[in-house]
C-alpha cells in the first residue's frame, strides 16, 4: 500500500455516515424478521420441509427444532434492534451476523443475491466503531464518544457497494440481455397493470430501454454517487429505480436496503442535519399515547445532544490510536475484498453456457438476469429386482424447494443422493437414481438438462463440471 492511499484511507472523516448506516441495516433486519415470522415462513421454510438443500462445504448447517428456530429468529431482532440502538454493540454486531447468516444456510433453495449482501455488510458491522456517537452505548459511557472516525470504516462499506452494482451491470453485457431484451421482453408487459405507468409497459420498445438503461444505471450508479455535484440527482435514480423493482418483482425488502445502504456516499454534514433535523421536535412527545415510547428514546435523544456538545468544541481527530487498524483488520479486509473481487470469475473455469448449468453463478451479483422454469421427474430402480418406480417429488419438498431444484443441477443431485438414502431405508437394495429434467430459459423451448440415462448417485456434487448436465442449444 503506498503512502498516499494509506494517507487517505487513515484520514479523518466525520462518523455520522457509520451511525446512519447502523440505524438503516438495524432496522431493516427487525422488519424483515419480524416480518418473516409473521407470515409463517419459520414453518414453510425450515420446519414443514423433510429435506433441505444444502451449500457446498455447509451440509452440516441444518435446522433446530421447532421452538429453538423461533429462539434464533427472535435473538436475531433483539441484537438488530440492539444494532440499530447501538446498545452493546459489538456483541450485537457479532451475534447479528451469525444469526442471519446461520438462517440463509439452511436452505440453498432461498438463496438471494440481497441476503448474501446483507450478510457481508453485517460482517463489516463487526469491525467498525459504528456506536460511538449517536448510541445508547455513548449515554451509558460517554467517554467512548467520537466524532471522527478512519475514512476506511466509511469507504468499505461504499466499496462494497460498488462491487455488487458493478458486478450487476457487467453481467448484463450479454447478447440476450442488451440485443433481444431478454428476459424483460417476458417481464414488462406482464406488469402492465402497476397504477400510473402500466401503459408504458406495454409499448413493444420498452424492455429494449429497461435492459439498456438497467445496466447503464448498474455499472455507472456509484460513480454519480460519489460526484457531490450529481449526488442527489443520482440517488433520486436510487430511489425510483429500486421502487420500480420492487412493484415488478417479488423481491421483498431488497429495494428499502438498496435505498437506505446509498445513504453512506453522503457528505458527513448532510448525515448531521438528517441527526439533527429540528421536525424530530415536532413529534408529539407529550401525548400520552407517546410516553412509553418517548421514555424508550430518551437515551437516544440524550446521546444526539451530546454529540451537538461534543462537535461545538472539539474540531479536530477524535478516534484514538485504539482505532487505527492492527495488521489483522487490513489483512482480513484485503482477502475479504480480493475474494469479492475474484471469485465471480470463476465461471470462467466451467465449459458450457453459465445461465443454463448455474456453475459459478451464485455469490456474484447476477440479478435477475434470466427467466429459467423446469419439470424434473425421478426414476429410483432396485439393483435387486430391476424395478423402477416414479418419485413424487411433492412428498419430500414443499411447492418453493421443488420449482428451485427443478432447474440447477446441483441441487438435483442432492436431491437424488437423498432419495438413494431414504430408498435404501425402505428396504430396496443398492437403488439407483436418474432424471428427466426439461428446462425452459428465456422462453425458449424446453430442453433436457440432465442426461436420462445417468444414475446420478455415481456423480458426486463439488467444484468440478458436472458432467451429467447436456449441453444447451439456443433456438
Amino acid at each position: 500500500m503506498t503512502h498516499q492511499l494509506r494517507s487517505w484511507l487513515t484520514q479523518p472523516v466525520g462518523i455520522a455516515p457509520l451511525a446512519t448506516l447502523r440505524v438503516v441495516l438495524g432496522a431493516m433486519l427487525v422488519f424483515s424478521t419480524v416480518r418473516f415470522m409473521a407470515l409463517g415462513w419459520v414453518d414453510d421454510h425450515y420446519l414443514c420441509p423433510d429435506f433441505h438443500f444444502k451449500y457446498y462445504g455447509f451440509e452440516w448447517v441444518g435446522p433446530l427444532p421447532g421452538w429453538a428456530m423461533y429462539g434464533v429468529h427472535g435473538l436475531l431482532i433483539l441484537s438488530s434492534l440492539c444494532v440499530m440502538l447501538g446498545l452493546y454493540y459489538r456483541l450485537a454486531a457479532v451475534m447479528q451476523f451469525l444469526l442471519f447468516t446461520y438462517t440463509e444456510l439452511i436452505d440453498l433453495t432461498y438463496y438471494l443475491n440481497h441476503y448474501y449482501f446483507v450478510s457481508l455488510v453485517c460482517l463489516l458491522l463487526i469491525v467498525v466503531p459504528a456506536n460511538r456517537a449517536y448510541s445508547l452505548d455513548v449515554y451509558r459511557h460517554p467517554a467512548l464518544h467520537l466524532t471522527q472516525v478512519p475514512r476506511w470504516t466509511i469507504f468499505i462499506f461504499q466499496w462494497q457497494l460498488g462491487i455488487v452494482y458493478f458486478y450487476a451491470g457487467i453481467w448484463k453485457i450479454n447478447y440476450d440481455w442488451l440485443v433481444n431484451a431478454l428476459p424483460l421482453r417476458i417481464w414488462v408487459p406482464a406488469n402492465d397493470q402497476i397504477p400510473l405507468i402500466g401503459w408504458l409497459f406495454k409499448a413493444p420498445v420498452t424492455p429494449w430501454l429497461f435492459a439498456w438503461i438497467g445496466m447503464l444505471y448498474d455499472v455507472s450508479i456509484v460513480f454519480w454517487l460519489s460526484w457531490a455535484r450529481t449526488r442527489v440527482w443520482a440517488y433520486l435514480t436510487v430511489i425510483v429505480f429500486h421502487t420500480l423493482t420492487g412493484l415488478m418483482f417479488q423481491i421483498g425488502v431488497f429495494p428499502l436496503v438498496m435505498i437506505g445502504a446509498t445513504l453512506i456516499f453522503f457528505s458527513e454534514q448532510w448525515h448531521v442535519r438528517l441527526w439533527h433535523d429540528e421536525r424530530w421536535t415536532m413529534i408529539p412527545w407529550n401525548d400520552e399515547r407517546w410516553t412509553m415510547i418517548r421514555r424508550a428514546l430518551r437515551p437516544v435523544f440524550r446521546s444526539i445532544a451530546m454529540n451537538n456538545a461534543y462537535r461545538s468544541i472539539v474540531h479536530r481527530p477524535s478516534f484514538p490510536i485504539v482505532h487505527r487498524p492492527s495488521f489483522i483488520v487490513p489483512s482480513f479486509l484485503f482477502l475479504f475484498f480480493t475474494f469479492q473481487l475474484l471469485f465471480p470469475w470463476r465461471y470462467l473455469l466451467y465449459p458450457g453456457n453459465i445461465f443454463w448449468t448455474e456453475e459459478g453463478y451464485r455469490f456474484c451479483f447476477r440479478v435477475m438476469l434470466m427467466e429459467k422454469a423446469g419439470t424434473a421427474t425421478f426414476f429410483v430402480k432396485d439393483a435387486r429386482t430391476g424395478r423402477e418406480g416414479e418419485v413424487v417429488n411433492s412428498d419430500f419438498l414443499n411447492p418453493h424447494q421443488e420449482k428451485q431444484m427443478a432447474m440447477q443441477p446441483d441441487m438435483i443431485l442432492q436431491f437424488a443422493h437423498f432419495l438413494k438414502q431414504y430408498y435404501t431405508t425402505q428396504g430396496l437394495t443398492d437403488p439407483s437414481v436418474r432424471a428427466e429434467v426439461y428446462v425452459t430459459l428465456n422462453g425458449r423451448p424446453s430442453q433436457l438438462l440432465i442426461d436420462p440415462k445417468v444414475d446420478l448417485t455415481k456423480i458426486r456434487d463439488g467444484w468440478s463440471h458436472k458432467t451429467c448436465i447436456t449441453a444447451y442449444s439456443p433456438q
